[in-house]
């Protein structure tokens, strides 16, 4: 692949972990209860892992900094199939798996898949991601190379699943601007 296409990818990167931080700091200043107290400083690290926002926001950076390492990974040229499973690839799967147990424990945390929850913005977010993290793990599984023949499995999966997770992700990074502890936000006139 060309490098200017992985210098994209790496900037999109940079952001994408600087968006998994972010999340981080933002459950790491919230009241740890509704109706609690905010901490009374700025904290940029704590460590709450009897929290299921906590542990779900903790694995979610973990992720993104694991997809990162596939990102720089893809920037050696020469290497034989074997190798991009190895340095490529791997890392991607270890990523989506951290990505599927981070929205598996935010889904716990708001009450789950099967406590559907129509009226309720933040189970919608929390569903749209976990959509977004299971197309994301379609992705990488049809990205593998085969040794034999040097191929993905599946190109045009693996191309869709990319596109649809991160489509999935844009979403609801939207939805949560709708959504507030004190409910939707005025603008002022």
């Amino acid at each position: 692949m060309p490098t200017l296409y992985l210098s994209v990818y790496l900037v999109g990167g940079v952001f994408f972990s600087s968006g998994g931080y972010a999340s981080l700091v933002q459950v790491i200043n919230e009241p740890d209860e509704p109706g609690g107290v905010v901490p009374g400083h700025w904290r940029w690290w704590s460590r709450e892992p009897r929290r299921l926002a906590w542990l779900s926001a903790v694995v979610l950076f973990a992720g993104t900094l694991v997809f990162a390492i596939n990102l720089i990974d893809s920037f050696i040229e020469g290497l034989s199939s074997a190798e991009e499973d190895r340095l490529v690839w791997s890392p991607d799967i270890v990523g989506c798996a951290l990505f599927l147990v981070s929205g598996h424990l935010a889904l716990v945390g708001i009450g789950g898949w099967r406590f559907w929850r129509r009226r309720d913005l933040g189970w919608w977010i929390v569903a749209v991601n976990q959509i977004g993290s299971i197309l994301f793990m379609v992705s990488a599984v049809a990205s593998f190379v085969r040794p034999a023949t040097g191929d993905a499995l599946a190109v045009g999966v693996a191309n869709w699943g990319t596109l649809t997770g991160a489509l999935c992700f844009a979403i609801a990074g939207v939805m949560q601007e709708f959504e507030h502890p004190a409910g939707p936000r005025r603008r002022r006139a």
